[in-house]
């Protein structure tokens, strides 16, 4: 099989570097070997949701899947199938209880959805539940797991040694290595700027791009982090139409670009290159973007170091060739700018905050209203930030989450892609929720800029674009601070939640705007109930042993046998 590599790269049949995952619906994409013959496209619903492979082998023989604790056939769980000579399709889940012959499950708990032929290339696309509650499957969890392959040149099912591998792919957390795009890009970076010896310290530079006469389209972003222990943020936005100067110096001092919100990129510490999904493209040039951007970059200089300059920023790598449907990116949570009259208690081991948008604002901007197709999320907070969560409703219901981190890192804040595209129709709901642990502080910690605030933001990436930018929510003040005085007066964790409830229930003033400085406001707005998803429990499980004896020896399996067990 090796010697028909050459001839396979010659007909197209291999992977390059190049290609993606295509299909909105299997977001994730990875190589099982290095040859690039064997190929694993997956998505996954919301927990206890299902899982959807699309597996596809170079070869037109008969092909294996499998998941493993240990690479072996030990408690393997796997799936077999093919395209007979007739043209009949043939698939079935198998397991193994030891390292020998795999036995057919009696719960056949993966669903065939397709499979074909083509091209020199088996294709087969199959489903099946997160948690199957059958003691011959695996649970798929959140942590590394061994996927297994094999396959023949036959429908025969047979050993050959080559055609066999393992690999390790965190299949509900995936985040792929992705190299660095050839080609243009925009380089959008500070030039040597003084950090200034504070704690907090926001860089604004107000820039125009090269000249793009014709509209294009970014497709991958590239951090450029000069010094990651000082990098807090960085953010780009595009400027409104009245922009027309550019600056450098510290952010909101009054300059006209103190005004540019329309994020075009985000990163924030721990992110790495991202590339947005084949079938999109952030817009830039052309008429379709404004003439001048703005960079702005957060420090952090907790030690009040001196004399420390940086030049940190963002490659955009572009192209000509442009993609079905311009990207937007949209910030939606806690308003983080203006004024917010309330604390986060301190020696709080749980304390809770939500910002609310509701998108029937946004039919007062923008006309229509298109269905929104969510692929990644990046959720933000600072240093007391334990989970994060975005909800999403419709007609009042809970539907589902646009994103999840129930173990929230500072130090870890990638964009990550959900695991299916999820759409937000107009007049859905979105609730960001943000839990904080306080338990080691003495003072309050207020809401606002500083890395010794706190933020609740989540920054939400979408297709086809549309004019709002930000969709964020505080909760009225006016009627709690004499029931509940500033200043951490709580004394215990029994008057921190019944502080936590009084602001869940007070009105939520909601504000959307655009780039063009158009905004709404909602004064009325409030946290949707969402009763929490209890923890998935199998009402059964199916005995393993028991099955062991059920299924016939036949040639064919001691041949699967071989094919499986000889390297592994």
């Amino acid at each position: 099989m090796l010697a028909l590599l050459p001839i396979l790269r010659l007909a197209g049949l291999v992977w390059t570097d190049a290609v993606r995952a295509s299909d909105p619906d299997l977001p994730f994409a990875d190589y099982l070997d290095d040859e690039r013959l064997v190929r694993l496209e997956w998505g996954f619903d919301d927990a206890p949701g299902n899982i959807t492979f699309r597996f596809t082998v170079n070869a037109t023989g008969w092909i294996g899947f499998g998941l493993s604790p240990r690479g072996d056939m030990t408690g393997a769980d796997l799936v077999m199938g093919g395209v007979g000579p007739d043209g009949t399709a043939y698939f079935k889940d198998y397991y193994s209880t030891e390292n020998s012959f795999p036995a057919e499950d009696r719960e056949q708990s993966y669903t065939l959805l397709s499979l074909a032929e083509s091209r020199g290339q088996t294709l087969v696309t199959f489903s099946r539940p997160l948690q199957t509650c059958d003691g011959q499957d695996l649970a798929i969890t959140a942590g590394p797991m061994r996927v297994i392959y094999a396959y023949g040149t036959t429908d025969e099912i047979g050993f050959h040694a080559n055609l066999v591998g393992a690999k390790d792919l965190n299949l509900l957390n995936f985040v792929p290595r992705i190299a660095e795009a050839n080609g243009k890009y925009i380089s959008a970076t500070m030039e040597n700027v003084t950090v200034p010896p504070k704690g907090t310290y926001y860089h604004c530079r107000v820039m125009r791009f090269p000249t793009l006469t014709a509209k294009h389209h970014v497709v991958q972003i590239v951090p450029e982090i000069e010094h990651a222990d000082m990098v807090h943020h960085v953010l780009l936005y595009s400027c409104p139409s009245h922009v027309s100067t550019a600056y450098d110096g510290e952010c909101y001092r009054g300059h006209p670009g103190d005004a540019c919100f329309g994020i075009v990129a985000a990163w924030a510490v721990g992110g790495q290159i991202f590339e947005v999904p084949p079938n999109t493209g952030i817009p830039v040039g052309g008429g379709v973007a404004a003439a001048f951007y703005r960079l702005e970059i957060h420090y952090s200089n907790p030690n009040g170091e001196m004399g420390r300059t940086d030049s940190s920023g963002l490659r955009l790598h572009y192209t000509h060739q442009l993609r079905p449907h311009d990207v937007g990116i949209m910030c939606a949570g806690v308003s983080p700018s203006f004024p917010i009259d309330y604390d986060i208690p301190p020696r709080a081991t749980k304390f809770r905050t939500y910002g609310v948008c509701n998108t029937t604002l946004f039919s007062q901007i923008v006309d229509p209203v298109p269905d929104l197709r969510v692929f990644a999320v990046m959720l933000h907070t600072h240093t007391a930030g334990r989970e994060v969560r975005v909800r999403h409703f419709r007609n009042g219901e809970r539907i589902g989450f646009l994103g999840v981190n129930a173990d929230y890192d500072f130090n870890l804040q990638e964009v990550t892609k959900l695991g299916r595209v999820k759409t937000i129709e107009p007049g859905d709901d979105i609730v960001v929720e943000c839990s904080y642990s306080t338990s080691d502080r003495t003072a309050p910690t207020q809401m606002g800029l500083a890395t010794t605030d706190e933020m609740c933001l989540a920054f939400l990436f979408f297709y086809p674009k549309i004019e709002v930018v930000t969709c964020i929510s505080q909760p009225d003040m006016t009627s709690l601070n004499q029931r509940f005085p500033l200043g951490g007066s709580l004394s215990n964790q029994k008057e921190i939640e019944e502080y936590e409830r009084a602001l869940r229930n007070l009105p939520q003033i909601e504000i959307a705007f655009a780039n063009e400085t158009r905004f709404q406001i909602y004064p009325h707005g409030h946290v949707r109930d969402a009763t929490e998803t209890p923890p998935f429990r199998c009402n059964h499980t199916t005995n393993a042993a028991g099955e062991r004896a059920s299924w016939i020896w036949n040639r064919a399996s001691v041949l699967f046998l071989l094919a499986w067990t000889v390297l592994f």
